[in-house]
């Protein structure tokens, strides 16, 4: 087994077999990180004095004969605005790094670490998670593993490019209004936005409380399975955490989707996606066998109704340090932040008003489909620095548009995965696979059937 390009799942049994232990995985992919993360700029940090630790804590388990979590010994990284204990919780910034470091492990990383996932370090990200390039001033750029010279997408861009460069099989992320599914998508991996309030989000530096999630990135649907099951589970810390019970996924994926009522969404999915992206949504939606098509009323008023929420947010959050050290945050969200800060309440509290609606008919929606189809991002990634993408004709700014469909989706907290389309030759783009509150199942039934199928994959690109 080639240790770098083995999926998680693949890795867990060849340590449980004793074929490989977790220090000899731990070491093969710390020294791959040390020689091939400068072409990438995925890792602000690598924690690798505890991931040996943790690995042989792993190896002694196993040689003791006790039992071992699902991921014992799989290694994983992730977005630097999760807590790691006795480290700085950056959120991309430069301020946060003034911070006194975490006393505890974020809730995700307590629930990795008991399924015996090994943490190899923090991962780069958009600035306050408030972009969807990963082109951060303060630590560089994440670089797309498929063409080095173009944006992972974000904000969590740093955790996409590290699984599909091959730096970790696992990562984590944060979305909110985009940043697992659209990095997924440029970076051509699975990845996962569960529905607001499943997983638990204490140790996760905010951005805007009522829309952020946690999520993971993985290349195959079974390994986002498996690190989806052991991330469930109660979070005290994490009021919009809900008690229900944890719902495995793992065990109960299949490739026979011919009951599910499954639909291609139209009107703004197609007006605001590129002919690539159109494509990639019908290839899947042919491989699934389905025709039918659905529209979501008001998806564009949507949209701006989360930009206006997460705008209010994550600007009031930040207004101290706005009004106090202007200069030490980016240029390009500082003025997105300010114009958040002082919005009228009136628009937020009719944003509000309309989420509530909006939420009522997708509910009416998910009456009569199961699934639906959409693209994850307009297009495939844009040049690193690019300041304008043609959108439908239109120049806009990458920075702002690229999560134009994907806004409309989390701001009534859907689960939804992203599947990758890669075809040779071009980059990658992916497709959201969006259910009703709480079916992650069937996401994840799904983008299991379209990677067996074969019209979904996700590959080890090197830049």
């Amino acid at each position: 087994m080639k240790l770098l390009e083995a999926d998680a799942l693949a890795i867990a049994a060849a340590i449980r077999a004793k074929d490989v232990s977790a220090s000899e995985v731990t070491r093969a992919f710390l020294s791959n990180i040390a020689a091939s993360n400068a072409a990438l700029n995925c890792f602000t940090a690598v924690t690798e004095q505890r991931a040996l630790a943790e690995a042989g804590a792993v190896d002694a388990a196993i040689a003791a004969g006790q039992a071992t979590g699902p991921l014992a010994g799989v290694p994983y990284a992730v977005k630097n605005l999760f807590d790691i204990d006795g480290m700085a919780t950056l959120a991309g910034s430069r301020i946060n790094a003034e911070l006194a470091p975490a006393r505890q492990d974020a809730t995700a990383v307590c629930h990795l670490q008991r399924a015996g996932a090994i943490l190899l370090g923090a991962l780069n990200m958009d600035e306050y998670a408030y972009g969807f390039t990963t082109e951060n001033t303060h630590y560089g750029p994440v670089r797309n593993p498929h063409d080095a010279t173009r944006i992972a997408g974000g904000s969590s861009g740093g955790s996409a490019a590290a699984v599909a460069g091959g730096l970790v099989p696992l990562s984590l992320g944060s979305d909110t209004n985009g940043s697992v599914r659209l990095p997924a998508a440029l970076c051509g991996t699975f990845g996962i936005k569960p529905t607001f309030g499943r997983l638990g989000r204490a140790g996760c530096f905010p951005m805007s409380a009522s829309l952020d999630t946690v999520g993971a990135f993985a290349r195959s649907a079974a390994d986002l399975a498996a690190c989806y099951d052991a991330l469930q589970g109660a979070d005290p810390r994490d009021p919009a955490c809900t008690s229900r019970a944890s719902e495995p996924v793992s065990q109960a994926m299949t490739t026979d989707v011919r009951e599910l009522r499954i639909a291609v969404a139209d009107d703004y999915f197609e007006r605001y996606a590129e002919q690539e992206a159109q494509h990639a949504v019908a290839e899947f939606a042919r491989a699934l066998g389905t025709t039918r098509r659905i529209t979501i009323p008001e998806a564009e008023r949507a949209r701006a109704a989360a930009y206006i929420i997460s705008a209010t947010e994550v600007g009031n959050l930040h207004l101290p340090n706005l009004r106090t050290r202007p200069q030490d945050f980016e240029p390009r969200s500082k003025d997105r932040m300010i114009a958040g800060a002082i919005a009228p309440a009136a628009w937020y509290l009719q944003a509000q008003r309309f989420r509530h609606w909006f939420r009522a008919n997708l509910a009416q929606i998910f009456e009569t489909v199961d699934v639906i189809l959409a693209p994850a991002s307009p297009r495939s990634a844009t040049p690193i620095g690019a300041t304008s993408m043609k959108l439908r004709g239109a120049d806009v700014a990458p920075r702002a548009y690229m999560g134009m469909l994907t806004q409309p989706i989390s701001f009534i907290g859907l689960p939804t995965i992203t599947v990758p389309f890669i075809r040779d030759g071009h980059m990658p783009l992916g497709v959201q696979v969006i259910a009703a509150p709480w079916r992650e199942d069937l996401c994840f039934r799904v983008a299991h059937a379209l990677e067996q199928i074969g019209v979904a994959r996700s590959v080890i690109a090197h830049p």
